[in-house]
């Protein structure tokens, strides 16, 4: 008898539960040169910094090797006073270093040209400039090195930060090219291929404060222009790309019936377009229009190009050579020598007219080619017409009436008698019936 038993429980045994095993953690181990508690806190993870090689930290030195730090004086090369000043240094076996300071290597200095009297009385005479203020200029260039903010400022008469930098640039650069044997050797140089412009300067310092100076508002307007400028464009892309093939197909009729008028062998049901050539000028002036209005700044003579070639797009080559032969015929450029905007409108609408003219002499072509057409054909030649044949004109009466026309209705029937007899026709076979059969 057991416990089981006093209390009335099956002696079944009861399932059971099986523990759940945790998965054992991998356990890192710490690596050397950390401690403890900057790998609890990190939790192992990589440094944001690179980490230094763990060798390096517990590094102990040679037993030969002494070290020790040591107050000495030290010079820097940099400076021209041969100061002396104090630093600790580390001293190895009571050998202090030797050479020279360590962060002298960071001084970088700029050659300034130099110039003799000489030199200066024949290239550098300038009569805005005198020869203290140039020779000022100098100094101050080579003490701040070309750090021309300060120079502006340090410069006592009242010269302004262009005209500083474009005094010692000019100078410089009329001094290389005097120095050298040949322009060609110093084609190069930067001051050479690529001189300081101060009109280009200011207008650029303009500008950026001109733009530096918007406000919220006017910043914000300005792109909303701009995205409703590039709306439109896309959304009249895909008319324009529509309207193409039509302008070209309309053009290349044009051209090859103007073609066959020439040659005479167009035929006469054709009738030659004479409105197509300025539906097409119209549409590619208005689209070149257009675009150069989406530019904000330039050139005269681009605008000029550009609509020339509008307007020579819808003619062939052949007729292209015959407008700027017929230029040059008049005596006038092909591109104007002061392209101002009256000019150019006026020679733009020379070039219309002299492709009107011609497009006008090609329709006078087709026509009198149509016209010796007929004449050539001859009229008695036309078969069931008598060769001898003459127009007879009937008596008129002063009243309009003709004579005898009252009578001529009376006498039908003798006016007919009157008349040739025609000749007997043979009449048409009756179709035989089956009665008949």
């Amino acid at each position: 008898m057991d416990a089981k038993d006093i209390l009335g429980l099956s002696r079944t045994s009861l399932p059971t539960q099986e523990k759940k095993t945790r998965p054992q953690k991998d356990s890192q181990r710490k690596p050397d040169g950390i401690s403890r508690e900057v790998y609890a806190l990190t939790g192992g993870l990589a440094p944001l910094m690179p980490a230094v090689d763990p060798s390096q930290l517990k590094k102990k030195p040679p037993p030969d090797e002494k070290i020790t730090w040591q107050w000495l004086s030290f010079t820097n090369s940099a400076r021209k006073d041969n100061l002396q000043l104090y630093h600790w240094v580390r001293v190895v076996n009571g050998v202090p270093p030797t050479g020279d300071y360590s962060f002298a290597k960071y001084n970088k200095s700029i050659d300034i040209i130099k110039y003799t009297d000489e030199e200066y009385e024949k290239y550098l005479k300038d009569p805005v400039w005198t020869k203290e203020e140039t020779d000022q200029l100098f100094d101050l260039c080579e003490r701040f090195d070309l750090r021309f903010v300060v120079i502006a400022d340090r410069f006592p008469s009242s010269r302004t930060l262009e005209q500083l930098k474009d005094r010692y640039y000019s100078a410089c650069r009329a001094l290389i090219l005097a120095r050298a044997a040949s322009p060609t050797d110093v084609a190069n140089h930067p001051l050479v291929k690529e001189p300081y412009n101060v009109a280009q300067e200011i207008e650029r310092k303009r500008a950026l404060s001109m733009y530096l100076s918007l406000t919220k508002q006017q910043d914000r307007k300005d792109v909303e222009v701009l995205a409703e400028a590039k709306r439109i464009s896309e959304s009249r892309a895909p008319a324009k790309v529509a309207e193409e093939p039509e302008l070209a197909v309309a053009a290349n009729a044009a051209a090859e019936v103007t073609e066959r008028a020439i040659h005479g062998d167009t035929p006469s049901n054709v009738q030659l377009p004479s409105t197509v050539v300025p539906s097409a000028l119209t549409a590619d002036n208005a689209s070149t229009l257009a675009s150069l209005r989406m530019l904000r700044v330039y050139l005269r003579t681009y605008a000029l190009e550009q609509m020339v070639q509008a307007a020579s797009s819808s003619a062939g080559l052949r007729t292209i050579k015959r407008v700027e032969q017929t230029l040059q015929e008049l005596g006038v450029n092909l591109k104007p020598r002061v392209p101002t905007k009256a000019v150019c409108a006026e020679h733009l609408e020379l070039r219309k007219e002299i492709l009107t003219l011609l497009n006008l002499q090609k329709q006078l072509q087709y026509k009198e080619a149509e016209g010796s057409s007929f004449r050539d054909g001859s009229y008695t030649e036309t078969p069931g017409t008598p060769k001898d044949w003459t127009f007879v004109p009937d008596s008129m009466s002063f009243g309009g009436e003709r004579v005898g026309k009252r009578e001529q209705k009376r006498k039908a029937p003798g006016r007919l008698s009157e008349a040739p007899s025609s000749p007997a026709q043979s009449k048409r076979p009756r179709k035989l019936k089956t009665s008949d059969l």
